[in-house]
């Protein structure tokens, strides 16, 4: 079993976000813990990336702090999952990779936790901060300027993500075209070895026709050779 806990560092920050790869051996599950409270967004994503044999599939569950299951999938190569926590407690997401009897999967977890509605500070409307100087002033609102920075914040917690995502599709990508290179050229190796194969026996077969009648070879058709 694994534990990863969340640390807050800032007030401002409403959002906890958590990546990792790793991997899952064959007849095995792989559970984490995570820490969440009551009223919080739980959005998970989690995809496949390479096995060793056989599809990219995987089972999830994610499980409530008193056991429940809340999300349950069997055997999908990715999926993305979000739930409103209605418990304070550690919640459980386990990889099962028990019906596979040799093939060992990589799989890369995203898990973000962020409040349903992010607190704001409460600003009077006529409290305004006055920036410039004499000849020119500008008026600013803090309100707006704290809706901003959210703003910017949300979005760049969003692109991150989406890069990392797209990481994981190419890495999966990537597994499965050099896995297929492997396939072809072994599958190549074997067809030349056959092809080679088969002409030597062409080669002494054709050439033990023009040998004397007590070749070994022509001992095998006596027949064929008396015409």
């Amino acid at each position: 079993m694994r534990y990863f806990f969340v640390v807050s560092i800032f007030s401002v920050v409403f959002a906890y976000e958590k990546d990792m790869t790793f991997t899952v051996p064959a007849g095995n599950t792989e559970c984490f813990y995570q820490k969440v409270l009551a009223n919080e967004v739980i959005d998970v994503e989690y995809q496949v990336i390479d096995a060793t044999h056989g599809e990219l599939d995987i089972s999830f569950q994610l499980a409530d702090p008193v056991g429940r299951v809340i999300v349950a999938d069997y055997k999908k190569p990715e999926n993305a999952h979000r739930h409103t926590s209605y418990l304070e407690g550690d919640y459980r997401f386990c990889f099962d990779n028990s019906f596979s009897t040799f093939s060992q999967k990589t799989v890369f977890f995203d898990l973000m936790i962020e409040t349903e509605d992010s607190p704001e500070k409460d600003y009077d409307d006529d409290k305004e901060m006055e920036l410039g100087n004499a000849a020119e002033t500008y008026m600013m609102r803090v309100k707006d300027i704290s809706e901003s920075v959210n703003k910017v914040k949300d979005h760049m917690a969003t692109a991150r993500r989406l890069q990392e995502l797209l990481s994981a599709h190419e890495a999966r990508d990537r597994n499965l075209a050099e896995d297929m290179c492997s396939r072809v050229m072994k599958w190549s190796l074997w067809q030349i070895a056959v092809m080679l194969l088969v002409g030597i026996t062409q080669v002494v077969f054709v050439k033990s026709l023009f040998q004397e009648p007590n070749s070994s070879i022509k001992k095998f058709v006596p027949n064929f050779l008396s015409q």
